[in-house]
């Protein structure tokens, strides 16, 4: 079907419904006391108790400087300590504290309770088929040498 003002492109129409899912989302974040860089960042920690910053931003998806600055307002926060490695002293590890951990758990319920409200009126099986749908849209546009499958096919888990 041709693009026009009863079909607008694809791509524009789902720029906007991630933009507007988007700000839901940091919307209900931030009732539960986070953003989503906070978020992200607990959510890092959780999966590796432990971590370097480099391995934070990349487990984040960010640079290391933008990293060094949600660290800093999350340290002041107490979320989280920062101390030398004691095998390289020019590395810092970084552990959430127990307010850490309380407040990755009212962000997990935060995003759990999202998720939900997202998912209200899709079945496993439209969750799935969208899953599908948006893992081939992607590859449509990263292309074989992003992405190492050919474009319209899936990627494989």
């Amino acid at each position: 079907m041709p693009a026009g003002p009863a079909n607008p492109p694809l791509g524009l129409q789902l720029a906007d419904t991630a933009r507007t899912i988007s700000r839901a989302f940091d919307d209900a974040l931030t009732a539960a006391g986070g953003s989503r860089p906070t978020w992200l960042v607990l959510m890092a920690l959780k999966k590796q108790p432990t971590a370097n910053q480099r391995q934070l931003a990349a487990a984040v998806g960010i640079q290391g400087a933008t990293l060094t600055h949600h660290l800093n307002a999350m340290e002041s926060a107490g979320l989280l300590t920062r101390r030398r490695d004691p095998a390289n002293r020019r590395v810092h590890l970084v552990e959430l504290t127990e307010h850490g951990e309380n407040a990755f758990h009212d962000l997990r319920r935060a995003a759990v309770a999202f998720d939900e409200q997202l998912r209200s009126g899709l079945d496993t099986d439209d969750v799935e088929r969208l899953r599908d749908l948006l893992a081939r849209l992607q590859a449509n546009v990263a292309g074989p040498r992003d992405s190492g499958h050919q474009p319209g096919e899936a990627p494989t888990a």
